[in-house]
């Protein structure tokens, strides 16, 4: 998971006591343009293609073991040329033959390890779990209407283009959003809600807060996401 600031605009509320309330009831605001519907298509900027990268991900193994094989027929040439010239087997370093066997020789077996690590070093798959928590809606009771709306519509997309399933906002030492999976307080099955005074006062809050820039957590179960974060489902990825 990562934690991190989204945006800095100042929000045009005077919160007093934050409380939930169901988000579904409020406006949405979407914007369209009536003119590119009725030609039919999107006529946007288009995405670049690279056909290398493309053949190259698609193409994954035979691209690692590429190097294995160039570095293989690399030795067997020199080996053949080595016999077939005459030239006596054992090197000789007075030999200007000998030693451009023994370069050759020396890049071929770099290139035939260069491909062995290329093929024991692989990204890790990612393996899609479902969050262990509770469905969780609560918005603070003080925003104004569009502000909601932004935040629906923020996690929204989040949800359906991303692995999100989870989503909370603090702004200015206040929560304001608690949306999607979230832990389970006891048996009770109700959710865990965001004590933002205590999330203030966690290192994970702060170094974000002095850096602004988002911290990558590996595992929720280990310190500090584990004491900070409790609010969130324990096998969040």
């Amino acid at each position: 998971m990562e934690a991190g600031t989204i945006f800095y605009s100042a929000i045009p509320w005077k919160p007093k006591q934050p409380f939930p309330r169901n988000p579904s009831s409020f406006p949405r605001f979407i914007r369209a343009s009536a003119s590119s519907q009725s030609q039919g298509g999107y006529r946007g900027p288009k995405p670049s293609q690279d056909l290398v990268a493309d053949w190259v991900m698609n193409n994954d193994d035979a691209v690692r073991s590429l190097p294995i094989y160039v570095g293989g027929a690399s030795l067997l040439a020199v080996l053949f040329n080595r016999t077939v010239s005459g030239i006596a087997p054992v090197a000789d370093a007075s030999s200007s033959q000998s030693r451009a066997d023994l370069l050759a020789i020396s890049l071929a077996v770099t290139s035939i390890l260069t491909g062995l690590v290329w093929l024991s070093i692989r990204p890790k798959s990612i393996t899609v779990v479902n969050p262990k928590g509770v469905e969780c809606q609560m918005i603070c009771s003080y925003l104004p209407d569009s502000v909601v709306s932004e935040l629906l519509w923020a996690w929204e997309s989040l949800s359906a283009v991303t692995c999100c399933r989870s989503l909370v906002v603090v702004y200015d030492g206040i929560y304001l959003l608690q949306i999607g999976m979230a832990a389970e307080s006891g048996n009770s099955g109700e959710a865990v809600i965001v004590d933002a005074s205590k999330l203030k006062q966690g290192s994970v809050y702060l170094g974000v807060m002095r850096s602004k820039a988002q911290r990558y957590l590996a595992n929720l179960l280990l310190y500090p996401g584990r004491s900070e974060l409790p609010f969130l489902p324990s096998n969040t990825q």
